[in-house]
């Protein structure tokens, strides 16, 4: 089975409410690139980059589905690397989708339900307010956060990462965890955490200071990968097309390294 691009994107865009998600400027959620061709076949990655185009190329597919798209780095001319990917996409007319917060934030297809999920997590409160939106997601639990950074862990490495955590010390249990995939844990999330009573953050990643700031008010954060923690969405919305539209689809691994 086929289906033209645009008919597609409006079905995704309604269903990831794409057009009253708040999100970044160089998100540029939607259809980033066009193509000629119906639909055939699905790859999902979680960045646009060089190994996503190939793996997209070689699985035979002509729609890439990205978590961080082709202008995640802000305006640039259309020379050097940014140049080369672009002929890749019109030489083997590839489409691109790309989805950020709307996909974070998905009650079933995104990053942080299916991270909460995977984790055995069962939420029941919004977390991570952007604007006028929540992008993460909250609960309560009693069990021993090192049996939560166990899991993370083999959830990281599955996918080609590793974890890291802030101090934490031996036999503490979480009885009230958050979850912010991505660039997780920053100076607003850290401060509704501490509003909420959360002694258990899970995140992507974050910055040097914030395991200063966990360590000095009773918080573990786990750091669980970048990358790691936004493949489940993109992974998710490909499947949940493949059986929407009977379209074959495949995901390109390409690890950062974060």
């Amino acid at each position: 089975m086929t289906i033209s691009l645009g008919e597609l994107a409006r079905y995704v865009d309604s269903v990831l409410e794409t057009a009253t998600t708040p999100d970044y400027p160089n998100a540029v959620n939607g259809i980033q690139i066009y193509n000629r061709s119906p639909i055939r076949r699905v790859a999902a990655a979680v960045d646009f980059s060089t190994r996503a185009i190939e793996g997209t190329v070689a699985s035979g597919a002509n729609l890439l589905i990205v978590h961080h798209g082709m202008f995640w780095g802000g305006l640039e001319p259309i020379t050097g690397s940014h140049y080369r990917r672009v002929r890749m996409l019109i030489e083997a007319d590839i489409a691109v989708y790309s989805s950020h917060l709307p996909l974070d934030r998905h009650p079933t297809l995104g990053n942080n339900a299916l991270l909460a999920k995977q984790l055995g997590l069962q939420s029941s409160a919004p977390f991570a307010r952007f604007e006028d939106t929540f992008i993460g997601l909250c609960g309560e639990s009693d069990l021993e956060t090192a049996a939560i950074i166990t899991a993370a862990r083999e959830f990281a490495r599955t996918y080609g990462g590793d974890l890291r955590t802030s101090l934490v010390k031996a036999g503490r249990r979480t009885r009230k965890w958050a979850i912010c995939t991505g660039a997780g844990a920053s100076a607003d999330t850290l401060t509704e955490a501490d509003a909420m009573g959360v002694d258990t953050l899970i995140v992507g990643e974050g910055p040097h200071w914030t395991a200063i700031h966990a360590e000095e008010n009773d918080l573990a954060i786990i750091y669980a990968g970048h990358y790691a923690t936004e493949t489940l969405g993109v992974c998710a919305l490909a499947q949940h097309l493949s059986e929407k539209y009977d379209l074959p689809w495949s995901f390109v691994s390409a690890p950062t390294g974060l």
